[in-house]
């Protein structure tokens, strides 16, 4: 009797923000982003979507920050858990370079080419369940889906990393995001 393989690791970073890369270019001409990527998505393995939601996850929780917090309140004039979950989707849906800009200074989508109002798209609810569709379309269920994803190491709740502070100072705001600040308050 054979037992099955571990579970596949993170898939690469060049590899991620390919996908990333090919939906975002594809979707001008597609109905969304988030479609587009599950297109993508479903030719590949199973161990291939597995290892595209681990890295998506990992990058996803590298953004769980209150300062990136604070970015998507300003941007989106509050914001709540689920709404924080979608505008770090979003941030990784701009592709890799401007999701390395923001990881390293939030305030940097105060340069987002085009009208502050297009910000407020950042927010991307149906990426966030792009590789389940895919994965299970092609590849199983629900269940098997989340048993595979299953990690006993990450904790289940977590505060955001750094320093909180109150979101409603217009002030503090001003100080630690300068530029959003400019534009949304």
């Amino acid at each position: 009797m054979t037992t099955e393989s571990p579970s596949p690791d993170l898939l690469p970073l060049d590899a991620f923000w390919a996908l990333i890369a090919d939906a975002g270019t594809r979707a001008a001409s597609e109905p969304t982003f988030a479609d587009r990527l599950t297109e993508l998505l479903t030719g590949r393995t199973r161990d291939e979507v597995v290892a595209f939601e681990r890295r998506f996850t990992a990058l996803h929780d590298a953004l769980y920050r209150w300062d990136v917090w604070a970015a998507g309140y300003l941007i989106g004039g509050g914001c709540s858990d689920d709404s924080f979950i979608d505008f770090r989707t979003g941030v990784i849906a701009l592709g890799r370079d401007r999701y390395g800009r923001v990881l390293a200074a939030p305030d940097s989508l105060a340069g987002f080419p085009g009208e502050p109002e297009e910000l407020e798209e950042i927010f991307d609810e149906d990426t966030n369940y792009a590789a389940a569709k895919a994965f299970e379309a092609v590849h199983g269920d629900e269940e098997e889906w989340h048993e595979l994803l299953a990690d006993p190491h990450r904790p289940a709740s977590h505060e955001p990393v750094g320093e909180d502070f109150d979101f409603d100072d217009d002030e503090e705001m001003r100080r630690r995001l300068p530029g959003l600040a400019a534009l949304f308050l």
